[in-house]
């Protein structure tokens, strides 16, 4: 009985490892050729298994393709919104995300640019559980976001602001321009110009000035490195 609960157990820890390698390919590339793009062939090729170990796996290119959209939402969750929260709700989180956001494009943690900013392309007319499942991430992000400057608003560290959601819708206007820009033309300015938006943002909104150009510090800091 034991030995079976460990071959058991050890099949399990493979499936799981392979599932892994599977999703890092599948974002990855997704970020650079189109989340429509991903296949189990293809995916199969990139991560040098056979097609029929993967479609093991995840059955169809839908699954496949559901599960890149939940695995991305994890990679941005780990790089932008875990590190903001070592801040106290307030207008210090505000920064830091948008700090970590920026940066998350910068340091390209997908290769081609923001994985949601490029699905959301590849699927806004292509209704159906992958497009619900890009905007519901996006949803979340934005919705963390608002909540956020209006917790600082509350706190009375950014007073300016009179709708938390519009001021997410902004801040998500500049990220994809500058995410945009960047990928397209390889145009590293962008970045800046960027951090110089938000920082007259917060300044607009009454933010600590210290605060709000931690944002440009933060730019020079990661340039310099």
């Amino acid at each position: 009985m034991e030995q079976t609960e460990v071959a058991v157990d050890g099949r399990r820890a493979r499936g799981d490892a392979t599932r892994r390698t599977v999703l890092a390919h599948a974002v990855d590339l997704a970020s650079l050729e189109g989340l429509d793009q991903i296949s189990i062939g293809r995916i199969a090729l990139a991560a040098e298994l056979s097609k029929s170990s993967v479609a093991t796996l995840f059955g169809t290119k839908e699954r496949l393709q559901l599960a890149a959209v939940q695995t991305a939402g994890e990679r941005f969750t780990e790089t932008v919104v875990l590190p903001a929260r070592v801040h106290p709700h307030g207008v210090r989180r505000v920064a830091a995300l948008l700090d970590r956001v920026i940066a998350y494009s910068e340091d390209r943690v997908f290769p081609g640019g923001c994985f949601f900013s490029a699905s959301a392309a590849d699927f806004h007319s292509k209704p159906g559980p992958v497009r619900d499942a890009i905007a519901a991430q996006l949803d979340l992000w934005l919705g963390y976001l608002a909540n956020q400057a209006r917790l600082a608003h509350e706190a009375g560290e950014l007073p300016g602001i009179d709708d938390p959601d519009q001021f997410a819708f902004e801040a998500q206007g500049i990220f994809e321009w500058m995410n945009m820009t960047a990928v397209l033309g390889d145009d590293r300015d962008a970045y800046r110009r960027a951090r110089r938006a938000y920082r007259d943002r917060l300044l607009a909104l009454g933010a600590d000035p210290e605060i709000a150009e931690s944002l440009l510090t933060a730019g020079a800091a990661t340039a310099s490195g």
